[in-house]
């Protein structure tokens, strides 16, 4: 896991995906499928911008770390083999994120993604 920023994301960026400009995560999954019974599978690696996570969530009104939960789970996803290059792979991603976020205390990132927990706690006024 590296923590990043801007500057560097976009070079890592370019670098693998040939794209010239910074994201949030980036994913690079290890390709290992199994491993020796008892032991653990390297998923890989993951880059999170802090700079592009920070000024998205200034943007959207979500909570920082709210947000990055969710790029955590997203860039997770993406290091298990999950991706959202069509409509059908991105509805089962999305489904997918919804429903681990969900079990952390989270709602849906693409709608209202205020914490359940801070919502029941603080009603609006």
């Amino acid at each position: 896991m590296l923590l990043t920023d801007d500057a560097h994301q976009q070079v890592l960026n370019q670098q693998w995906r040939d794209k010239d400009k910074s994201t949030n995560v980036l994913s690079f999954p290890s390709g290992e499928a199994e491993a020796p019974f008892g032991m653990a599978i390297f998923l890989g690696d993951m880059s999170l911008a802090y700079e592009t996570v920070r000024r998205e969530a200034q943007e959207q009104h979500k909570d920082f770390s709210d947000h990055l939960r969710h790029l955590l789970v997203h860039g997770l996803l993406h290091l298990l083999g999950y991706d959202h290059e069509t409509d059908k792979q991105a509805e089962e991603m999305e489904s997918l994120e919804i429903k681990i976020l969900k079990a952390m205390g989270l709602q849906s990132p693409y709608g209202d993604f205020a914490p359940t927990a801070a919502k029941e706690e603080h009603p609006p006024t």
